[in-house]
Parts: C-alpha cells; sequence; structure tokens
C-alpha cells in the first residue's frame, strides 16, 4: 500500500470515532429532553423504555405504594462460538468416526460427558473387537463388552467370579480367547450357550461341561477349536459336537482328560476336511488302530501332532504315509521310534518341511540326521500353533505381541 494512502485510512477511523461519539450524545440528549433526571411519571418512564426489555414494578413499602420506580433490564447478548460449530450440532456418524480413532481408557472417559456421548461411546460400531488382557477387575468389563456386540474378544488369563445376563438374546462373539483364564463353568455356559457365530474359539486349559461342548454344536461355521488341555466332558457329546462342526479346519484336542472313548469319539468323528490337527498327549491311549483310521478319514491333513503318544512306533510310517500333503510331522518324545528309522522320513514325505522329535534322539546325533535330510528342518517348534490364537513367539518371551489368530483387537485394555 503507498505511503501517501496512510493519512486517509487513519482519517477514516477518526470519523468512525467521532461519529460514535455523537450518535451517543443524540441519544442521550433526545432521552434527556424526553425526561427529567428526577421525579419523572411512571407512564413516561414505560413510554421512553424500548419494549423488548423486561420491566418490573417495584413498590417501596405501604407508606410509598403511590411512589412506585420501574427496573428496565437490558437483554443479554448470545456470546458468539469461538470454535466455529458446537459439537452438539455434529450428527451422530460424524462423531462415531472421531471416536473411532480414540483408545479403549479415552473411550471410557468421554463415555461420563454427557447421555449423549454415553449412547456414542458404547455404539456396538465402536466395539468390533476388543483386548481385554490385563484387566483385573473383569466381571462388570466383560459383561458390559459383551452386551455391546462384540465380534472378536481376547481376554487370556482373566479371573472371573460371576455373570449375570438379563439380556437372553445371543452374541455377536465370531472370535473369542478365554485361555487359560479362571472362570466357574456356570459363568462359561452363560457365554457359550448364547453363541451361534463361533469361527475361532479357545478354551484351552478350562475346566469345561457337556451343557458347553453341546453349546458348541450350535455353531456350524466353527473353523478352529482350540480344546487343549480341558477336561469335564463325556465322550458321546463329544462325537456329536464333532459331527455337527463339520467344518473345523484346525483342531488342537491335546493333552484332554480324556480315556479310550474320548480318543476313539475325536478319530472317528473329527472333520475330513481337518487340516491341522493336535492329537498328543495319550500316552497309551492313541494306538497303531486308530492313526489307521484318521488317516483314512482325513487325507488333507497338512500337520500333525502326535507328540507323546508311546505306543506308536516306526511300523506307523507306512500308515501316515498316506498323508500326501503333510507338511510338519510331530512325533517328540514317541520313544519306541528310534534314529534309524527316521531317516526314511524323508524319503516317504516328499513335501514334508518341518520334522519335531524331541526326546528321540541326543543333541549329539542331531548333525547326522540333518545331513541325511537337509531339505527338513528339524526340531525347530518346541511349540504347537495350531488352532491357538497367540503365535508361538509369545510362548517363547515376545510379550509385546497380542494379536488374536493373526489380527490385532482394535480396543486394548493397556497397563
Amino acid at each position: 500500500m503507498p505511503l501517501q494512502d496512510l493519512p486517509c485510512l487513519s482519517l477514516q477511523g477518526s470519523m468512525l470515532s467521532q461519529s460514535k461519539r455523537t450518535n451517543k450524545r443524540k441519544s442521550k440528549g433526545c432521552l434527556s429532553e424526553g425526561l427529567d433526571t428526577e421525579c419523572t411519571p411512571t407512564e413516561l418512564i414505560q413510554q421512553w423504555s424500548p419494549t423488548h426489555k423486561h420491566q418490573r414494578l417495584i413498590s417501596k413499602g405501604k407508606e410509598n405504594d403511590d411512589n412506585q420506580f420501574v427496573l428496565a433490564r437490558r437483554s443479554r447478548r448470545k456470546k458468539e462460538s469461538t470454535s466455529g460449530l458446537s459439537w452438539d450440532h455434529l450428527p451422530d456418524e460424524l462423531l462415531l468416526r472421531v471416536l473411532f480413532y480414540l483408545p479403549l481408557q479415552d473411550l471410557l472417559r468421554m463415555s461420563t460427558v454427557c447421555k449423549r456421548w454415553h449412547r456414542l461411546a458404547f455404539d456396538e460400531s465402536l466395539w468390533r473387537s476388543v483386548d481385554l488382557e490385563g484387566l483385573t477387575h473383569m466381571d462388570p468389563a466383560l459383561q458390559q463388552v459383551l452386551k455391546t456386540g462384540v465380534n472378536r474378544l481376547r481376554c487370556p488369563r482373566s479371573f472371573v467370579e460371576e455373570l449375570h445376563f438379563t439380556d437372553t438374546g445371543p452374541l455377536q462373539i465370531v472370535q473369542l480367547d478365554l485361555s487359560s483364564s479362571i472362570i466357574p463353568t456356570s459363568a462359561l455356559e452363560s457365554i457359550i450357550c448364547r453363541c451361534r457365530l463361533l469361527e475361532s474359539l479357545s478354551l484351552e486349559g478350562l475346566q469345561l461341561s457337556d451343557t458347553i461342548i453341546s453349546a458348541l454344536s450350535r455353531n456350524p461355521n466353527l473353523l478352529q477349536l482350540n480344546l487343549s488341555g480341558c477336561s469335564g466332558f463325556s465322550a458321546p457329546v463329544l462325537s456329536d459336537m464333532l459331527q455337527s462342526c463339520s467344518s473345523i479346519d484346525q483342531l488342537n484336542i491335546s493333552w484332554c482328560d480324556f480315556d479310550n472313548n474320548h480318543v476313539k469319539s475325536v478319530v472317528h468323528n473329527v472333520s475330513s476336511g481337518v487340516t491341522h490337527l493336535n492329537f498328543s498327549g495319550y500316552r497309551e491311549g492313541l494306538t497303531l488302530d486308530d492313526v489307521k483310521v484318521l488317516v483314512t478319514r482325513c487325507p488333507n491333513i497338512q500337520t500333525l501332532d502326535l507328540s507323546d503318544s508311546t505306543l506308536l512306533m516306526a511300523d506307523s510310517f507306512p500308515v501316515l504315509k498316506q498323508l500326501k500333503h503333510l507338511r510338519h510331522l510331530s512325533l517328540s518324545r514317541c520313544y519306541h521310534i528310534h534314529l534309524a528309522a527316521l531317516t526314511d522320513l524323508g524319503k516317504m514325505f516328499p513335501l514334508l518341511g518341518l520334522l519335531d522329535v524331541f526326546g528321540i534322539i541326543q543333541n549329539s546325533h542331531l548333525p547326522s540326521l540333518k545331513k541325511e535330510m537337509p531339505h527338513i528342518s528339524i526340531n525347530s517348534r518346541p511349540f504347537s500353533s495350531i488352532a491357538r490364537p497367540t503365535p508361538t513367539s509369545r510362548l517363547t518371551g515376545c510379550l509385546s505381541d497380542r494379536t488374536m489368530w493373526n489380527t490385532k483387537c482394535r480396543l486394548r485394555f493397556k497397563l
């Protein structure tokens, strides 16, 4: 801007200020011309007062009933919003999009602001996947999360005393991990009996019941089931469940409290399409005849764990040879299988890439066995990952891995 224009701008500003002061004097003069400052009749005050102002007549006592005066209240101006737009004016869809990026603790704090925010904070679209690992007071939190319509729920090693459901409707859970939790059987029944959409479930190490196993039969889409170390259910109920859940692809039923009837229920009723099976830990309960039935019914097995089956010997290899797609075989602590017989596995299974034989061979003999089968990785997987929600890296010390079936939950409780 040219410097010569600056005086004009200053003058214009002075004129505006002067005009404002003149108008103020005129307005005061007009008022003073129409009304005296003292002893002004009430009628004139009311006449000159703006109509939009709230007026009140005040009496000054019994002796002054005839002398009344008027209070005229000036209307307040509405405060203008400095932000331009209030949160209250945003639609629910936009607020939900904002809340989607909040962590769990912040979302819970925000729910206490008002009724509307509380309703939005517990909208089911925000609670699709929740990780509650590490939460101490699990009962109320678990009950509240189940009410939100959660699809993926991860809370391993949790402690639950009891659950009280007022709503008897079905749950929306698709993936559930309660591994190694301390939970009453009655509370677990109240959860599983309301599930119809389960696809992945881990109840590792829990005390179950026939009611729970029967309830699993009502989940035809079940693909991954981890019952490792479970107990408390009968063989006939197990047979019915395996027949109903014919879509199971991965089954971990190792080290359960089984007798011979349970073992036969598994080999005769497990889904014929299963590709990953952990059937270890049955020592003298699993025989060669059971392996023959299993291999005949399930020819598509790719990963098979028969560890700690002490009755198995090298004569089981021709039976296992029928598994044309076998890629990972675990025979750890099958002490009747000798080192010399293991060298034949490389020729019998062309697709075999992983072999676990912990306890069968000594560390000093391991290099020679690897030399015989260079294309096979031997004793590289000390833990089985079949149907387990958390990968084996967690079991070997990677505590930061909180995935559940290869995916992390969006809402996670942080210690």
